[in-house]
């Protein structure tokens, strides 16, 4: 009963949040990248500037940090403006981490509190560069662009309302401001395509070729264009005079509408939709990501698609790669287990006793649920990876410890005493195995290095789980392979009005019999027990 009320405590546990699961583990890094975007046509000396004051920034961190600890934080800052003049970059190269007291995320939390709101800037995340995408990532789609823009915006304001993300950004920043020109009544009805303007306005400002000129073996273009001054004002450009074949002659601001507006930068589509990603990272590693979207699902997108109807939406980033091997995963873990499950029941000749060892599987479980909270990791996928590698020890240790019990029952040993003595037997060989193992993982999961880090999920599932699954073959597998037999004693004597000997009923037994082999084990068991 123990481990049942275990296992109820455990699923509690993580259906409570106590545990918290997440989609891939949190990796400690050595640097922390500073993304700063600018409204394009920013120029290059304001982009600096910004940065610049960025950096003073992280330097007033790492001085915090001196006062605080006695030692650097920051040992090296790298600054950079491009590919275009509008974006910019700071590289922070960090201590390593066993040398630091702050976490990489807390060195970009203390940043970005430092560094505040820019108002003028696009996008401004602070951060590091995570191997599977965003925490959060939702990918708006829709034909309707008015709609998809307007939601993009509502998305964006409730997730910057939710204290457990920072650094809510997206992929459509406006382009270049641009002078958009449109006909109106007037050019309609003189019959005028857009064609035509469009084709006087660029030669007006771009220039077209009026000669060509040879100068030897040169050949010189001579292009015709407004000057200077008449070039230089939205105003000037509605002056400029729009020529009919004929002759006759209109001012562009009397047969088209001239708006100065931005463009578009990029185009995203999927599945031939239009698509705007919006993105945002978690401020505490201790958040665990499938809440925070199952919050975002629940809470805030069914109000914006009932405001936008035509917008639809899917999680991308680290939530669609999770979705990736999970998927994997439920395709061949099935047929792996099955197979281990044909394997096992041939080796005992029993579906009972194979049932009775992959019971064992689950109550393993609770030591891998545990382990993660003692250890202050979150539940991840690399500690599923853990849990595959467990169900073969737990497997083989209970394989070991029946396949014992059934010789000495074959050997004419009476059930209790066959029992018994594997139960002493077995103990030191389990127990000896189970904890050189775990003592071998004990570096990984104590070593604060990033290298260790993809491995320290993995290794607490297998080392916390061998310790309780060691446990439950030295404890929970005798008493079930008792109530097992108890059951089968009870129904067979039922049955047929005749109560038989515990041993008879065991498949070792029965399997002697139906090959036709020796009964003289058998006779010592009976006789023993009469």
């Amino acid at each position: 009963m123990v481990p049942v009320a275990l296992m109820f405590v455990t699923v509690g546990a993580l259906q409570g949040g106590i545990v918290k699961l997440t989609f891939f583990p949190n990796l400690e890094y050595d640097n922390v990248q500073v993304t700063f975007e600018m409204p394009a046509g920013t120029r290059y000396a304001i982009t600096d500037s910004l940065l610049a004051t960025m950096e003073r920034c992280i330097g007033e961190v790492d001085e915090e940090y001196r006062q605080e600890y006695g030692r650097e934080l920051v040992t090296a800052i790298g600054r950079s403006v491009g590919p275009d003049a509008h974006k910019g970059a700071l590289r922070v190269s960090l201590t390593e981490s066993q040398f630091r007291e702050w976490s990489s995320r807390d060195v970009s939390n203390a940043i970005s509190s430092r560094i505040g709101v820019i108002p003028e800037a696009e996008k401004l995340q602070v951060g590091t560069t995570g191997f599977w995408g965003m925490p959060v990532s939702v990918a708006l789609k829709s034909d309707n662009l008015t709609q998809l823009r307007e939601a993009k915006e509502y998305l964006e304001e409730e997730l910057k309302k939710m204290p457990e993300l920072k650094d809510v950004i997206d992929d459509d920043p406006p382009g270049l401001r641009e002078v958009r020109v449109t006909l109106n009544a007037n050019a309609r009805s003189l019959g005028l395509r857009e064609a035509d303007v469009m084709s006087q306005v660029r030669s007006g400002f771009f220039g077209s070729e009026s000669q060509r000129i040879q100068r030897g073996i040169d050949e010189v273009k001579v292009w015709m264009r407004f000057t200077e001054n008449d070039r230089s004002s939205v105003a000037r450009m509605e002056r400029m005079d729009i020529r009919f074949p004929d002759g006759r002659s209109y001012p562009l601001g009397s047969i088209a509408d001239v708006q100065i507006q931005r463009g578009v930068s990029s185009v995203n589509h999927i599945n031939a939709q239009r698509v705007v990603k919006i993105e945002a990272d978690i401020v505490s590693t201790k958040e665990s990501v499938p809440e925070l979207l199952e919050y975002i699902s629940v809470q805030i997108m069914p109000g914006l698609l009932n405001k936008f109807p035509d917008v639809s939406y899917d999680f991308e980033g680290q939530s669609r790669e999770s979705d990736k091997t999970t998927s994997s995963m439920k395709r061949v873990f099935p047929v792996v287990l099955g197979l281990m499950f044909l394997v096992v029941v041939f080796s005992f000749r029993s579906f009972l006793q194979a049932g009775i060892v992959f019971v064992m599987i689950p109550f393993s479980f609770i030591g891998v649920v545990w382990g993660h909270f003692l250890q202050g990791y979150l539940m991840s996928i690399l500690s599923m990876f853990g849990v595959i590698a467990l169900i073969g020890i737990v497997i083989n240790d209970a394989l070991v410890f029946v396949n014992a019990f059934n010789s000495r029952i074959k050997e004419g040993m009476l059930f209790d005493d066959a029992l018994y003595d594997v139960g002493l037997t077995r103990f030191r060989p389990i127990v000896l195995t189970s904890l050189t193992t775990i003592a071998g993982l004990g570096p990984l999961i104590f070593e604060p290095s990033r290298q260790a880090q993809f491995l320290s999920p993995m290794a607490i599932s297998v080392a916390y789980g061998l310790l309780f699954g060691t446990i439950l073959t030295l404890v929970m597998l005798p008493a079930l392979l008792v109530l097992a037999n108890r059951t089968k004693v009870f129904w067979i004597g039922l049955l047929t009005g005749e109560k038989p000997t515990p041993e008879s009923v065991e498949p070792a037994v029965r399997q002697e019999l139906f090959t036709g082999e020796t009964l003289e084990n058998q006779e010592k068991v009976w006789q023993r027990a009469e």
